[in-house]
This record gives C-alpha cells, sequence and structure tokens, in this order.
C-alpha cells in the first residue's frame, strides 16, 4: 500500500498500535501455549529477566516485519493463483451488482410507497419485481426499513465504482475505492501523487489518514499473527513437544475463526480510511496545485484536464503533449492563469463506465 513502509519506519504512534501490540498479542498467546519452556513464559517468578527479553525483542522484530506490504496478499495482488483470482473477482462483481439493484429497488419501493414515483421509473420497478433473483430480496429489503437500506449502501460502497477497478478480496475492493476516488471525481491520480498530496495538505488531515488507518493496520497484523501461531502449534503438536497439547488444539480451534473476523473488521475498518482519504484529495487538491505552480480552474472538466495531465506526468514522465499543462501554470507573482482556452484543451478518456455483467445500466435488473 502507498505509504504503508514510511508509516511502518517513522510513523511512531501508528507503528506502535497497529502492528506492535497486536504483535504483543501474537508473542504471548504463542509463549504462554505453544513454547512454554522456550519462552519461559511459565516461569517468570525465577527468570522473569529472560522472559522479558523474548518477549520484548520478539514482539519488536514481529511489529517490524509484520509492518512491510503483506497487504497485498489479502488484497489479492500477490499470491493468488490467476484462475483463483478470476474466479474471486467474478464473484464480488456478481455482489457487487445485487448489492446496487437492492438499493436501486428499495429506492424506487419507497418512492413508489411515498407516491411520488415517475412514470419513467415504473418500468424499471416492475422490472426489478419480476427479475427471479432481485425480486427474492426487494419484500425483505422493504420490510426492514430504512436502516437496512443504509446498510446496504455501506456494503455497496466498499466497492470500486468502476468494475474494471473490483480486486478478488473483500479487503481489496474496500481499499481500492478510495485508491481510484481522485481519478473517478477529478482525474487526479491520488496513487501517483499521494506523497505530494500528503505533503501538501495541513497536519490534520493528514494525521487523520494516519489515525484511520491505525484500525485497519491492528486487525491485518492480528491475522497475520494468529497464522503465525497457528502455524508453530501445528509443528508443535507434529513434533510431539507441545506441553499442553490439549490446550495448543484449543487455542487453533479458536484462532482459525478469530482470523476470519479480524479480515472482515479489517475491511469494516477502511470505511474510517477511505474517509479521511476523500478528505484529502477534496480538500487538499487546491493547495497541491499551488504547490505545483497550478490555478484550479472553475470549470470541473478543466480541473479534471488538469489533474489528468498532471497525474500523467509524475507517472509516465514527460513527452510532448504535456506541453498542454502550460495554459494552467501560474508564475510567481503573476495573478491565476485563466480557464483552459477550448482549443487547447486536451482530450480526456472517456469516463470510466460501470455497467452490471450484462452490459446493462445498474438499475436494470435483466
Amino acid at each position: 500500500m502507498t505509504g504503508l513502509i514510511q508509516s511502518a519506519l517513522g510513523g511512531g504512534r501508528a507503528l506502535l498500535v497497529g502492528w506492535v501490540l497486536p504483535s504483543l498479542i501474537n508473542v504471548l498467546i504463542f509463549g504462554f501455549v505453544v513454547v512454554p519452556k522456550l519462552s519461559r513464559f511459565a516461569a517468570l517468578g525465577t527468570e522473569t529477566g529472560r522472559a522479558a527479553i523474548f518477549g520484548l525483542v520478539t514482539t519488536a522484530i514481529l511489529g517490524l516485519v509484520l509492518a512491510a506490504p503483506l497487504y497485498r496478499i489479502l488484497e489479492g495482488y500477490r499470491g493468488w493463483p490467476q484462475w483463483l483470482a478470476q474466479a474471486r473477482r467474478r464473484q464480488h462483481l456478481a455482489r457487487k451488482h445485487l448489492l446496487r439493484n437492492r438499493v436501486d429497488a428499495m429506492a424506487l419501493a419507497g418512492q413508489e410507497r411515498a407516491g411520488c414515483l415517475a412514470a419513467d421509473d415504473e418500468s424499471a420497478l416492475a422490472a426489478f419485481r419480476a427479475h427471479p433473483i432481485v425480486s427474492r430480496y426487494l419484500a425483505a429489503d422493504v420490510r426492514k426499513g430504512e436502516v437496512w437500506f443504509a446498510l446496504l449502501n455501506e456494503r455497496l460502497h466498499r466497492y470500486p465504482l468502476d468494475d474494471r477497478q473490483v480486486t478478488p478480496t473483500r479487503l481489496g475492493n474496500a481499499i481500492r475505492r478510495f485508491e481510484e476516488y481522485g481519478y473517478d471525481r477529478y482525474r487526479l491520480d491520488s496513487q501517483a501523487l499521494w506523497h505530494e498530496l500528503n505533503a501538501a495538505v495541513p497536519d490534520p488531515a493528514r494525521q487523520q489518514t494516519d489515525d484511520a488507518r491505525m484500525g485497519v493496520d491492528f486487525f491485518v497484523s492480528l491475522l497475520y499473527g494468529h497464522l503465525l501461531v497457528i502455524v508453530a502449534a501445528v509443528v508443535d503438536l507434529a513434533t510431539g513437544d507441545a506441553v499442553r497439547p490439549w490446550l495448543v488444539a484449543a487455542t487453533i480451534a479458536t484462532l482459525l475463526p478469530l482470523m476470519v473476523l479480524w479480515y472482515r473488521l479489517a475491511a469494516v475498518a477502511t470505511d474510517e480510511w477511505a474517509g479521511a482519504v476523500r478528505a484529502m484529495v477534496n480538500l487538499g487538491r487546491h493547495s497541491l496545485a499551488a504547490a505545483l505552480g497550478l490555478t484550479v480552474p472553475q470549470r470541473v472538466e478543466e480541473e479534471r484536464a488538469m489533474w489528468h495531465l498532471a497525474s500523467d506526468l509524475v507517472r509516465t514522465g514527460f513527452h510532448s503533449g504535456l506541453t498542454t499543462l502550460d495554459a494552467f501554470r501560474t508564475a510567481p507573482g503573476e495573478p491565476s492563469a485563466g480557464a483552459l482556452p477550448t482549443s487547447t484543451q486536451p482530450t480526456l478518456p472517456a469516463a470510466r463506465p460501470s455497467p452490471d455483467a450484462d452490459g446493462t445500466s445498474p438499475r436494470s435488473p435483466s
């Protein structure tokens, strides 16, 4: 993840809370249950110093190791066979489309109950009610009311807007949705311009992003730590070295479902992270433009053209087409640059569509 290594090396509180603390939890489980003789945790009264050294040193090393970009595996980018990644991606696309259709169907049904359903939407609601899959959920969704509608919206918003950005995993989609935010709205590639954006925003916005990421780091670190403890426990049982085999087996049985729980909580915890990154893009892009010697135009399309060019400059290097960026440049001491002349306005790539699996609009379930 962008900025993760930087956080690991200089994050201070983020490193402590996000990685070292959950690593300590896993080291304690490992020392007390799996290898009590090696760790001397079982004899704290007589060899306290040795036990403390084992716990502190191992926790520090494990915390630093887990602070490496291990997100990539959980996001579905690394370590996945191609066939499995493609199959999981198709499953998540189907879930996203179903969620979107359920949300749209509930919204139309609510308008119908309120007596304000437009004539053009009546056929769409009828199509939802006739659809073999959406119709199964519609009546129950409507009965659950507005709170359920909001929860469905939350689940839908943990997916990227662009279907082509959907990843094979729940966590990958939850993170990818805010990685694509700046590009989708402004054509500002926040991944390519992350360090520039991070340097340009005010300290509260930067701190908000770091704090929001700590919750996700915490659960991801717990998950990986549990995995290491389980592997060590299995080896301990297989070699017959377990002091209390029943406790080791019970620990394995307990940690496995906890790993699933931590993973899901990590995906939910990205909501705060997404909000912080969204705020950085929305509020920090003007400061970023000023720092780059650019002036944000008043028209949205012209701003999108400017950020597309600026992102391309950082991402791919200079080429002749980027001279169009001159129209947005502001020399020191000169007034702000005006709107981009129509004759020099570059052609942006078409907005990335988000069709359903069969190419229809989100509102059409057929």
